[in-house]
């Protein structure tokens, strides 16, 4: 992540109506279409702003884990995007921390941009996160101020976590895809797909444990396996139309940890269609153990498909025949 060095305002400490002020600019990374940022990399910075709350209050993600021995973790990501975010954009991240509640930290973000010599409000989010003490590299850690044991943990499991049984002949294998996905792990019965993975390193931090990013990957990739899988890919739909996929909401819970190289089992169903013109779905993300899947997170995501007019404009549509056969 790029950010400039521009603190527009400290706090003292890490308490409930605290707030910060980071000036920020989006990865080049995550501009794919265009000079257009993906949701991914929206929620990247979204997650960045609540980092430097913390640095702000001197408790950066390093020190927290080098010399307390808990790691940053952020468990429940909802974001919501009110105007698209360009590459060379100067961000404004507002970070207001809320109560804390059930042992997680909350926290509201406002990402805002200049439109036209105008600030505008272009995103919306709300962000919890956990400490998660380290029991993996041993040796001794500094106790943790008050403020911030309210919201340490020793794992991240919250509440007995879904199992459902694992019919694993509904796959043949590792990074294979199916939409014949089993009753038992659908909501609604719509158009589904279901992925077998691997959690590679890179998807992890705090040396073994998957992170939210990596949860964000997952449900971008799975999207696209998705759409491809119903005869409407994202090349082929930019190829013939100059139509691309746009995400104004999504959402991730983890529920529990999943570790480096565990099997992974990903549900996409698409749960309700708006009028032709968006189309919700959700994402469970299940860690195959033995001869059950037990839930790790769920997600849902909203998705729009956009003209391109322009290198610079883009415009909304309605789903013509083709998106909403893959869809509905």
């Amino acid at each position: 992540m790029t950010t400039t060095e521009l603190i527009a305002s400290t706090i003292q400490d890490l308490a409930p109506d605290s707030r910060s002020e980071t000036t920020l600019r989006p990865s080049f990374e995550g501009t794919n279409i265009c000079t257009w940022i993906g949701f991914k990399h929206v929620n990247y910075l979204v997650e960045e702003a609540v980092l430097n709350h913390f640095r702000s209050a001197g408790f950066g993600a390093g020190r927290l884990f080098e010399e307390f021995g808990v790691g940053f973790d952020t468990v429940d990501i909802k974001t919501r995007i009110l105007h698209a975010l360009h590459i060379d954009d100067l961000v404004r991240a507002e970070v207001i921390q809320l109560a804390d509640k059930d042992g997680i930290g909350w926290f509201r973000v406002y990402l805002f941009l200049d439109r036209d010599g105008m600030e505008v409000k272009a995103v919306s989010a709300k962000v919890g996160v956990v400490l998660r003490r380290d029991s993996r590299h041993g040796g001794s850690a500094a106790d943790l101020p008050p403020e911030l044991q309210v919201f340490a943990v020793d794992t991240l499991n919250r509440g007995e976590q879904k199992t459902v049984p694992f019919k694993g002949g509904s796959i043949a294998g590792r990074n294979q895809v199916t939409s014949d996905v089993d009753p038992a792990l659908l909501t609604k019965g719509g158009q589904a797909l279901a992925w077998h993975w691997r959690i590679p390193y890179f998807y992890c931090h705090h040396t073994v444990r998957l992170q939210m990013s990596g949860l964000l990957r997952n449900m971008e990739e799975i999207v696209d396996l998705f759409v491809e899988e119903h005869n409407a890919s994202i090349r082929t739909l930019l190829d013939e139309q100059d139509w691309i996929p746009v995400v104004p909401v999504s959402h991730i819970t983890m529920f529990g940890e999943a570790l480096m190289e565990e099997e992974i089992l990903t549900v996409f169903e698409v749960e309700h269609v708006f009028k032709q013109s968006t189309y919700a779905a959700r994402m469970d993300t299940y860690a195959i153990r033995g001869e059950e899947l037990v839930l790790i997170s769920t997600g849902t995501i909203t998705h729009g498909y956009a003209h391109i007019g322009s290198r610079s404009d883009w415009s909304l549509i309605e789903f013509d025949d083709r998106l909403m056969a893959a869809v509905k």
